[in-house]
C-alpha cells in the first residue's frame, strides 16, 4: 500500500513537471520519464535554472544546485523533487 502511494505521488509530481516542461518540447513526442532534458527538450542552462526555481516554489522544496548537473531525465527530476518533499 505504501509503495502504491509513493508511486502515485511520484506519478503526480511527474505529471505536473511534464505540464510545466511542455513549452520546451522540440516535437510532438510526449514527455516521458525517460525524456532527456538537454537532448529532447529545447532547454538551455538558463531555462533549466528557471524551471528549478518554478519547481521549488510549486512543490515547496529546495533542490541543491550541486544536484542539478546530475539530473538528466525528467524521471530523475521528478524523483529528486519527490525525495526533497520526503525530507522537508
Amino acid at each position: 500500500m505504501v509503495e502504491a502511494q509513493q508511486q502515485s505521488s511520484l506519478e503526480s509530481i511527474f505529471a505536473e513537471i511534464a505540464l510545466m516542461m511542455d513549452r520546451f518540447r522540440k516535437s510532438d513526442a510526449p514527455i516521458t520519464m525517460d525524456t532527456d532534458i538537454a537532448q529532447d527538450l529545447n532547454m538551455d542552462s538558463l531555462a533549466v535554472m528557471d524551471l528549478m526555481m518554478e519547481l521549488e516554489d510549486k512543490f515547496d522544496v529546495s533542490i541543491p544546485l550541486n544536484m542539478v548537473p546530475e539530473i538528466v531525465t525528467v524521471g530523475q527530476l521528478a524523483q529528486t523533487v519527490y525525495d526533497s518533499k520526503k525530507v522537508a
